[in-house]
């Protein structure tokens, strides 16, 4: 359906993408993900065509429609409702239906002889065709589903679009996608703008959808519940993985694992083969062997590490000690004009305690966490904290209300004239603020680095009450973890506003659900709190009609109180050697028999030193001794070596198979595997050490004798 081959793009030294190639297919489910500034919004641009590059780069179905969603949006004009702007979706299907209504007045108009009716009834049947393949008789239906699906309120639908927040216009143009359903999806943020209810319904509706789809979020269990392939962006390379986000995880880790295990043990035999090298490069007798050795390490691939994306790392500071209570809601109301965001709500949060807030957009919930921080203030009711509670809070728009002309150092300094210049610059650090990066002004920063910065600034503030609206917007899924793990292990209490399930079930141990005005507490985690929602709604719709007063909604939430290879020196045995008899033997047999050979037979000269037959006798007695000693070693040598080349071309086939990532999906061939590879490991090691120390003998042995 749609097909990238050889996509690089470079920034300075800096590769966003390098030679980058991917496919996707008609019921791909791709989740693209990577750390802020990895070129995932660019890649998704380039495969919707905003972006343009050489047409041999990007190749495209022609049947294949594309429906794509930006991360921001220039918004509607004025002048359609929302429900007109929702229906534009079927634009092609309307104009038919007008064209078959204008063909129908027509023919009410002439008689069957008239010379043009044959024409328009044929039209006709071809537009009645047209237009019951697409549907077009059930598009109001389909439209007020969607939108209902998406938040929006039956007595909304006449509203002017135009008049909307940005938020829900994002809402539309999402919308806007689903109706249309094109044959591939891409989606970069989807779930920024919808609240719990709306976000599961989305769920709902992209597991059944038909087409395929590529799609950028930051929330681990959307992914999860949706994905079947994962494309990972890190320093210019794109890595598929089949599966979900944990499937990704996992096979993300085994990879490194094996591909730091082969590296380790290619770094092994290239430190080997210089020894070896390095022992042997002054030998005459090893220099074939030594230059053989060299061009191996220059035709070996090398194997290179992959490197690792720089990670935020922090932890908060200790709370401050407070009283057993942190804070008390009662009776509390709030309006805006005549609308009425919550009235009479109450709320208990003691110390060490963590809830999560939740609600349709538009419920209060930030109005909630704002007017407990002091930013709004209440119509009526009291907000009482304990003893000695210090609050800190982290707005939805934190990271866009700092000041542009600050630098980052500034920035936190400022806010915290209690720490030094190290201890600033340290924390900095902590958030990927190293060095120069301290320097920069606030206005060239990334939205991710802002919301890096807004922690940062919010974290150097001892508190023992953390409140934070949608802490997570912005942050790649890597900072999101680290943030989520400090928060479990904060010991103040939280009170957090966030549609990303899985940030919040980490640490939550209860949840506020604010509708309606009132608010309801649920012990437990956000995914306790969804299932006992779903599990009250299948309650209500099995249970019989029943009189009284009909509820709110169903719910009884308590109201809210190596490649290179090792081989070795072949040696090769002499032949038989010839019998001789030993010189002193001789000797004394000549003086024993009184034998005078002449100067012929002498074997010795006027000085005693040997010539003549002695001299070949006691050159063939050494030789005789010395294949006595080598013969064995050599032989032995050459097994050593002959074992390590079978080894070596086993331990070749495990690394292949290891690396594919079909071996991943078969445990328990993939376990006996990594055995059989560690138990190879420590064989060749044993075999790399024999031949080297047979070697080392040899070359004792026949010192002196080149």
């Amino acid at each position: 359906m749609l097909t990238i081959q050889n996509l690089s793009i470079q920034f300075g030294d800096k590769h966003l993408f390098k030679d980058v190639s991917a496919r996707v297919s008609p019921r791909d489910r791709i989740g693209l993900v990577g750390v802020n500034g990895a070129g995932k919004s660019t890649l998704i641009k380039i495969m919707a065509g905003v972006r343009s590059v050489d047409e041999k780069v990007l190749s495209r179905a022609k049947s294949a429609t594309v429906g794509y969603l930006p991360q921001e949006l220039d918004g509607f004009a004025p002048g359609r409702t929302l429900y007109q702007e929702a229906e534009s979706a079927f634009a092609e299907a309307l104009a038919l239906q007008e064209e078959l209504e204008e063909v129908n007045r027509q023919l009410s108009t002439m008689t069957a002889a008239g010379p043009d009716c044959q024409a328009l009834l044929q039209r006709q049947g071809e537009l009645q065709d047209a237009l019951e393949s697409q549907d077009v008789f059930r598009i109001r239906s389909q439209v007020e589903k969607i939108l209902v699906g998406l938040g929006f309120k039956e007595d909304e639908f006449e509203k002017d679009c135009h008049a909307f927040s940005g938020g829900w216009q994002m809402r539309l143009q999402l919308a806007k996608l689903l109706l249309a359903r094109p044959a591939l999806l891409l989606l970069d943020e989807p779930t920024n703008h919808l609240d719990l209810e709306s976000l599961t319904w989305l769920e709902d509706f992209l597991q059944s959808y038909q087409g395929g789809l590529v799609m950028i979020s930051h929330d681990r269990t959307f992914l999860n519940n949706i994905c079947n392939s994962i494309w990972e962006l890190s320093l210019g390379n794109l890595n598929a993985y089949k599966g979900n986000y944990d499937q990704y995880l996992r096979q993300k880790e085994e990879r490194l694992e094996i591909q730091r295990a082969a590296w380790e043990n290619q770094q092994a035999n290239i430190q080997q083969t210089m020894r070896f090298v390095d022992r042997f490069r002054a030998k005459s007798t090893k220099a074939s062997q030594v230059q053989s050795r060299l061009k191996q390490l220059d035709k070996m691939e090398k194997l290179e590490l992959e490197e690792s994306e720089a990670k935020v790392d922090f932890r908060f500071p200790p709370a401050p000690p407070s009283g057993r209570m942190t804070v008390e809601v009662r009776g509390l109301t709030k309006s805006y004009g005549s609308l009425q965001v919550f009235n009479g709500l109450d709320l208990l949060l003691q110390r060490g305690e963590k809830m999560a807030v939740v609600g349709v957009n538009g419920a209060g919930k930030s109005t909630l966490v704002k007017t407990m921080a002091g930013l709004l203030k209440a119509d009526g009711g009291e907000i009482r904290f304990g003893h000695n509670v210090k609050v800190s809070y982290f707005g939805q728009h934190q990271a866009q209300d700092l000041d542009p002309e600050l630098t980052v150092f500034d920035t936190v300094f400022q806010a915290t004239p209690n720490l030094t210049v190290t201890q600033v610059r340290s924390l900095l650090g902590a958030f990927l603020f190293r060095g120069e990066d301290a320097d920069k002004r606030v206005s060239v920063l990334s939205g991710g680095e802002k919301s890096r910065l807004a922690l940062a600034k919010m974290i150097a503030v001892p508190a023992n009450l953390l409140i934070l609206d949608e802490p997570t917007n912005h942050l790649d899924m890597t900072s999101q973890e680290v943030l989520q793990e400090a928060m479990r292990r904060y010991d103040g209490a939280i009170i957090v506003v966030s549609h990303n399930r899985h940030f919040v079930n980490a640490f939550a141990d209860k949840v506020l659900e604010i509708r309606q005005g009132r608010g309801t507490i649920y012990e437990g985690n956000i995914d306790e709190y969804l299932d006992k929602i779903r599990r009250d709604q299948e309650a209500a719709l099995s249970a019989p009609p029943a009189g009284g007063k009909a509820q709110d909604r169903p719910g009884t939430g308590q109201p809210a109180g190596s490649k290179g290879k090792k081989t070795g020196a072949k040696g090769k045995t002499s032949g038989p050697a010839q019998a001789a008899t030993p010189p002193k033997y001789a000797a004394d047999n000549d003086q024993a028999t009184g034998k005078n050979n002449g100067n012929g037979g002498n074997t010795a000269d006027d000085q005693g030193r040997p010539r003549g037959k002695e001299v070949r006798r006691q050159q063939a007695q050494e030789r005789q001794r010395l294949n006595q000693l080598l013969g064995p070693l050599r032989k032995k040598a050459v097994q050593a070596e002959n074992e390590v080349e079978k080894q070596e071309q086993r331990k070749e086939e495990l690394e292949k198979r290891l690396a594919d990532p079909e071996t991943y999906s078969r445990q328990e061939e993939f376990a006996e595997l990594s055995k059989e590879y560690a138990d190879l490991e420590h064989r060749l090691e044993r075999l790399y050490d024999q031949w080297e120390k047979l070697n080392s003998e040899i070359e004792e042995i026949t010192k002196g004798q080149a």
